[in-house]
Formats: C-alpha cells, sequence, structure tokens
C-alpha cells in the first residue's frame, strides 16, 4: 500500500536491546497528511536505525510511503502497527497534482469498438421467412 503526502510531524526516535535477542533496535514515528477535501492523517513508523538515517524523513517534506498494515493483540487490546518499507520523493501529492479547471478529463474505461452514437445493433426486418432464428410459436 502506499500514500503521498506531506510530513507534519516527526517523533523522537526510540531505541532499545531486545530482552529476546540481546540485539539493538530503533524506531522513528511520521505524521503524514493526504490532501484533499477533509485531509486525512496518518501515523507510520520506520524500523532500523539505517532505514531511518538512509530515508532521512523532514518536516514539511512532500514524500510517498509504501508500507505494510498489521496488528498485534497486548494485554486484551489490539494495536495497528503500519510500518514503512520505501520512501518515494519527487511527487506530488494527489490534489496539488490534480488537472486545472475546465481540463478535459480521460475516463478510467477504454473505448469500445464499434461505439457508434447509437446504443443498440440495428433491428432485423420481421417477417422474413426462412430466417434460421423464426420460433415456431
Amino acid at each position: 500500500m502506499e500514500l503521498t503526502g506531506r510530513i507534519i510531524a516527526v517523533m523522537e526516535p526510540r531505541s532499545g536491546v531486545s530482552a529476546r535477542t540481546g540485539n539493538a533496535w530503533m524506531t522513528q514515528e511520521y505524521v503524514i497528511e493526504v490532501p484533499g477535501q477533509y485531509p486525512k492523517r496518518c501515523v507510520f513508523n520506520i524500523f532500523g536505525e539505517d532505514r531511518i538515517k538512509q530515508f532521512n524523513i523532514q518536516n514539511g517534506e512532500d514524500i510517498t510511503i509504501q508500507f505494510d498494515i498489521d496488528a498485534r493483540e497486548y494485554q486484551g487490546r489490539w494495536f495497528n502497527d503500519i510500518r514503512a518499507y520505501n520512501v518515494i520523493r519527487g511527487q506530488q501529492p494527489v490534489a496539488a497534482a490534480a488537472a486545472p479547471a475546465g481540463a478535459p478529463v480521460a475516463s478510467p474505461f477504454p473505448p469500445q469498438p464499434n461505439a457508434g452514437t447509437d446504443p443498440f445493433p440495428p433491428a432485423q426486418e420481421a417477417g422474413a421467412e426462412g430466417s434460421a432464428d423464426d420460433l415456431p410459436f
């Protein structure tokens, strides 16, 4: 899945050591706002110090994130985890990239062959004897 929008908040990174494996870990959360008539916001995280440094997400930046969604249970409650695995820069949000007013809009459906002005096929002549589709009743 992916979202395109503007980063409106960058949280402080969190880190620790896994009790199970003893390996160090780091995660950082961000808030992205997707434009539209009613803008939507989504909190996502990036896991791993190397990815956090590689993506180097800054507040106010327009980006597209590719992410996975997972849920986990903790003490009888469920929590969503939206983890970004890729960041693409240089794409504008959908509302900002919209065509100007009055511009022609392409149809999402491909054109149909023989799509003339008449939506129905021509009628067959009535009373033609010997026709293959005559019914006996």
